[in-house]
């Protein structure tokens, strides 16, 4: 591609590269000027223009993104997206459901690599997201690009799943108070319903029992029919072998995890019972901001496996807005 000032007798089928004021309107830049509106120009007292003239197999910006696209969603149906058609050398994908991202950071690398005037930029590897919110935006920065470089990016993203949103497949949950004298009883669960809400989930049961392990435990074993059970305790787990870890333990489920890298959040455990999954919630859960309990709920209510080696894992960008009304703040007093 040429780029920068040509007389106006040599620029008709060229991309004008900056707006142009004339008595007659405004022609945008990015428009492909024709013989008609470059006479306007002369009669304006124009005698060049800067514009953008694509050399023997270039492809335009918003061909080239639509191409880009396609490469990196072959199937927007299958990967739960829907892409925008191109404009200004852009083209976003967009969730079709609530679900998280699943994304391979190296491709989209790779991709970035390939000519610096192909950009694709992403929301983090498994973000949760909303239907309708973006995921990703694909953005051809110059009127138009090589059209080896477009071809070595489809190549490299043939047969490789770079970039999808993962669906929520769980639709209920029930939540386990446990209460202590004087504590917060049942404040927070309006918050978690909300959370279950925002990933298309209902809270079907909230069981209010008293923080001992018996009965954690016969909660916990009672019948019921929701696909994720949810733990939130009046008094902070702070042991792998504390009340409700045990109680799980003592129901006939296991505890895969204890602990999690991310503050807020640090308190939270993971396990099962009855092939179902168990989360113990952090107290800060009772907060609607984000905490570390968002991330594992997320991908637990995507059907996205998540292991001991994927929370600590977490750590990186784990450490999370403070919060100002924390009895024990992280950060340091200033000296007086």
């Amino acid at each position: 591609m040429k780029f920068g000032p040509v007389p106006l007798s040599q620029a008709e089928g060229a991309v004008l590269a900056h707006s142009v004021a004339l008595s007659s309107g405004r022609l945008r830049k990015g428009l492909v000027l024709t013989a008609q509106q470059l006479s306007a120009m002369q009669a304006a007292g124009m005698e060049t223009v800067i514009c953008a003239r694509l050399d023997p197999g270039d492809v335009g910006e918003d061909a080239a993104a639509a191409r880009i696209a396609r490469a990196l969603v072959p199937d927007p149906e299958a990967a739960c997206l829907r892409l925008t058609d191109p404009f200004t050398g852009r083209v976003n994908l967009i969730a079709e459901a609530p679900g998280v991202v699943d994304l391979d950071p190296d491709a989209i690398a790779a991709l970035n690599r390939i000519d610096p005037m192909l950009t694709v930029a992403t929301v983090p590897d498994m973000q949760q997201m909303a239907t309708g919110g973006m995921v990703a935006t694909i953005k051809v920065i110059s009127y138009a690009v090589p059209g080896a470089a477009v071809a070595q990016a489809e190549e490299m993203l043939r047969n490789t799943a770079a970039l999808r949103l993962r669906p929520v497949c769980l639709s209920s949950a029930r939540l386990i108070v446990t209460t202590i004298p004087g504590g917060a009883g049942e404040k927070g669960v309006a918050a978690i319903a909300a959370r279950l809400d925002a990933l298309g989930m209902t809270l079907d049961r909230t069981v209010t029992v008293p923080h001992r392990q018996e009965e954690i435990a016969t909660a916990l074993a009672a019948p019921h029919d929701a696909d994720l059970t949810l733990i939130l305790t009046g008094s902070a787990t702070s042991d792998p072998h504390d009340v409700a870890p045990e109680a799980l333990r003592e129901a006939g489920g296991n505890v895969e995890r204890f602990g999690m890298p991310v503050d807020p959040g640090n308190l939270l455990f993971l396990g099962a019972l009855d092939g179902r999954p168990v989360i113990g919630l952090p107290g800060c859960a009772r907060s609607p901001a984000l905490n570390g309990a968002d991330w594992v709920l997320s991908r637990v209510a995507c059907g996205v496996p998540v292991s001991n080696a994927d929370i600590a894992g977490m750590g990186v960008g784990g450490l999370l807005k403070e919060i100002p009304t924390r009895p024990q703040p992280r950060a340091g007093r200033k000296p007086q």
